[in-house]
Formats: C-alpha cells, structure tokens, sequence
C-alpha cells in the first residue's frame, strides 16, 4: 500500500509536469479542491481539470513539498514551497504555504490551503528564515533609537 507522503510526492511532481491526467488519477472522484486563484472551491475531476486550464493559462506555478505532518484527524499537512511566475516567467510569488489533505482508501479525498510561515523564500534555501525587522530612520535623519 502507498503511503500518504508517496502519494502526495507523485501528485505534486505531476501537477508541476502538468501531467492533468496523472494528477486526477490519484484523487477521488468528488474532490474538493480550493479555488487559490478566483476564490471559492471547485468540486471533481472536470471542474479541476477546467480550474487548472485558467490557471496555467495566467500563471506557472511550482510546487515543492519540504515535509509531511500527521494531523490529530488524519489529515496530512504538507510544507509547501510556492513559487509562482507569469507567462513571460517573471518572478510573481515565493513563498511557503501549507497545504492540508484528507486522503481516504488511497485517494485524496480534499485540500486546503493554509499560510505557511514567515514569507518570501529565498532562492535556493529550504525555508523561509526568519524575518529581520529592519529599524526605520526618524525624519531628521538621525540614527534609528538615537535622541537627535
């Protein structure tokens, strides 16, 4: 039997092949799936097949999965590394997100998407670090938390 985290590592490396076919073939039937674009849900393998045309029309997104979670109910929630460039292949999103399955015989069943963290990624790391507040200069020019 296939484990969730070989199931969901397939799906993602087919999705980012834009392998449609091989994607649905490991969801049910009835999926419920997040519309991340327009907003809303779309449900089943046609409405996804149609929601992922307009998507890849606009965009080219990239899905990484960088680890699995075992959540209380069963569900997986995965770690996601998103980048999302336009057609001409400019540079729009990269970004950690989570995404959360619930997968039932072998199938998955829904997702949703979830933030995932500090923010932008950069290039070539394995995760977002984190955030470093930059202090702001005070009008008159002085050092930032300096009497001036």
């Amino acid at each position: 039997m296939t484990t969730p985290e070989a199931l969901l590592e397939r799906t993602y490396a087919a999705f980012n092949a834009r392998d449609v076919d091989a994607v649905l073939a490991m969801m049910h039937a009835d999926v419920d799936w997040p519309n991340g674009m327009e907003g809303g849900r779309v449900h089943g393998h046609r409405a996804l097949r149609e929601y992922w045309a307009r998507q890849w029309g606009l965009i080219d997104p990239c899905v990484e999965p960088r680890g699995f979670t075992t959540e209380a109910d069963g569900r997986v929630m995965v770690d996601v590394r998103q980048v999302v460039r336009d057609r001409a292949g400019a540079l729009l999103k990269d970004e950690m997100v989570r995404h959360v399955y619930r997968i039932e015989d072998g199938l998955i069943r829904s997702m949703e998407i979830r933030p995932g963290g500090s923010g932008a990624v950069s290039p070539g790391s394995a995760a977002p670090g984190p955030r470093r507040r930059v202090p702001r200069r005070p009008p008159d020019g002085s050092a930032p938390g300096r009497a001036g």
